[in-house]
């Protein structure tokens, strides 16, 4: 992928793997971040991105049916990632705890360590961790036959 040509709206295949593939969420951070330093974009796009991936092509190795895919896409401002496998059920998306707002001389608490606690001790921190890193801009699409996990990142440059 060059970085004079960038990503378009059609989708570019970083990486491909199946199941047996190993390490493959370590091998999906390297390819994805080659391909977005080709891109120029900040560090701290990469970072996220990097670390995003990582989360969604554990789950799909460990959850669906492969082969896999991994590609980028951009839209406006915006390079999305998209994982793909070959299972096509959506996963059940855990809701986000909301902290309550700053009030510096109130009794009321919300959020905070209770809150990243429970995250943390239950099942589906990956998808929590998207949430983070994407600032919300992530979901699924489903196929008849496959499924794409995606987010989104700023296609800010260095």
């Amino acid at each position: 992928m060059s970085a004079h040509r960038g990503v378009g709206d059609t989708p570019y295949v970083v990486w491909r793997w199946v199941r047996s593939t190993p390490n493959a969420p370590a091998q999906a951070r390297i390819a994805l971040r080659c391909a977005l330093v080709e891109l120029r974009l900040d560090d701290e796009a990469i970072t996220d991105a990097v670390l995003a991936v990582s989360e969604l092509v554990t789950n799909a190795t460990r959850y669906a049916t492969g082969p896999y895919e991994m590609r980028l896409r951009r839209i406006a401002e915006e390079i999305f990632c998209e994982v793909e496998d070959h299972d096509p059920r959506i996963p059940d998306i855990p809701t986000f705890p909301v902290a309550a707002p700053y009030a510096p001389n109130s009794e009321s608490r919300g959020g905070g360590l209770d809150a990243l606690c429970a995250v943390l001790s239950e099942r589906g921190r990956g998808l929590h961790i998207v949430h983070e890193l994407s600032n919300g801009f992530w979901g699924f699409r489903g196929g008849e036959r496959t499924k794409t996990a995606w987010f989104a990142v700023s296609a800010s440059t260095q």
